[in-house]
């Protein structure tokens, strides 16, 4: 016959143990929940960046490292993109060519914005990206307008 202090002894620690197991239990049912939620935020943030990728590849406007901060150059001109969406800098060029009230010259621009219109170079990248980005319209005797 079995001695009753080791059948308690025994007893207590079939206790201890299944308590054990039912606290590893509900502890793993957590961690595969959380598991499960971790797998479905990647799933959603994944799509999210080929969204956002497709987006900014349809926009046409690159997005670039400065000083370790993305800046999003000039953006081409495109249904739904606002003046608002361009640095400040191209804003006031576009509102001295709107503000010219007819076709202006490269130089006019550069002189309203404070310039040195004496070196050709310094102008040449302004009116550029916005011509070749859909927001000012070259015209044949080499002045700009705003394109509508």
């Amino acid at each position: 016959m079995m001695d009753p202090e080791m059948q308690a002894r025994i007893a207590a620690r079939r206790a201890e143990l299944d308590g054990l197991e039912e606290q590893l239990v509900k502890q793993l049912a957590e961690v595969r929940a959380e598991r499960d939620e971790l797998a479905v935020a990647e799933r959603v943030w994944q799509r999210m960046s080929e969204q956002l990728a497709e987006e900014r590849a349809e926009v046409g406007s690159p997005v670039v490292q400065v000083a370790g901060r993305a800046v999003r150059l000039v953006p081409d001109r495109g249904p739904g993109v606002s003046e608002s969406a361009l640095p400040a800098e191209y804003q006031r060029i576009l509102a001295a060519v709107r503000a010219a009230a007819g076709p202006v010259a490269t130089r006019q621009i550069g002189e309203v914005l404070g310039l040195d219109t004496g070196v050709r170079g310094k102008l040449e990248p302004l009116r550029g990206k916005l011509a070749d980005r859909g927001w000012l319209h070259k015209r044949p005797d080499g002045k700009f307008t705003v394109r509508p």
